[in-house]
């Protein structure tokens, strides 16, 4: 979520939009983070570093989780779905270029596996069952998509998916798709933004929240230190 207000109702239209924030972040949190099982089914993991996209609603707070597990050697945010000629932020935003925000991390499987970042993604990262809108943002450049980067992570996504549905763990039905798409990255802006503005209204109600899940979640798997796009 962006704050682009005119410059005469700023403070007035800064204090609504947190508070529909505030209202529409509850309602989707009622029941909070819940982790989900493991994936009964696992293709054997490569020998060197593996890349995995994932789209989860405004990037900022997607980036800001898979930065803080352990194993992730990078976490990029960008675009996924449509084409290089509109990957930009200005376009994405309009809902009409196929592009989601989405996630590039780049992991080493033998600290921790595409499956633990399956497991992540449903438990923290995003709600399955919301098509097109993730929080208080809405649009399909906020669906929630996994976008396999190998054969055997897109058998993973779709046989793990069934696996969720048939658990019933959610009220609703799963709308998060498997897609293919190449993934472009955002501009530098949008890079570590959760790390750079914790103070950040948007980031203190909708992303810290998903840090503290992930802590509390997967205490093995969380790092304090993040790893940053900009580290220097």
């Amino acid at each position: 979520m962006r704050f682009n207000l005119p410059a005469a109702l700023g403070c007035l239209a800064l204090i609504f939009a947190v508070s529909v924030a505030v209202t529409r972040s509850a309602e989707l949190m009622a029941e909070g983070p819940v982790i989900v099982p493991a994936p009964s089914y696992q293709a054997p993991a490569s020998k060197g570093l593996e890349t995995a996209v994932f789209a989860g609603g405004c990037f900022w707070g997607v980036q800001g989780v898979f930065a803080h597990v352990t194993g992730v050697r990078s976490a990029v945010s960008g675009y996924a779905g449509g084409d290089a000629k509109t990957a930009r932020y200005q376009q994405v935003g309009t809902g009409r270029t196929g592009h989601a925000e989405a996630v590039r991390i780049v992991f080493d499987p033998t600290q921790v596996s595409y499956a633990d970042l399956l497991r992540i993604y449903f438990s923290v990262v995003a709600d399955p069952t919301t098509l097109n809108y993730q929080g208080p943002d809405s649009g399909t450049q906020y669906r929630t998509a996994i976008f396999p980067t190998t054969l055997e992570q897109k058998v993973m996504a779709q046989r793990y998916i069934g696996q969720l549905e048939k658990a019933g763990i959610w009220h609703n039905p799963i709308v998060t798709r498997v897609e293919a798409g190449a993934f472009y990255p955002a501009e530098a802006y949008h890079q570590d933004f959760l790390m750079r503005n914790p103070n950040h209204p948007y980031i203190r109600i909708n992303d810290l929240p998903k840090i503290s899940a992930l802590k509390r979640l997967f205490p093995e798997e969380y790092r304090a230190k993040p790893v940053l796009v900009n580290a220097g």
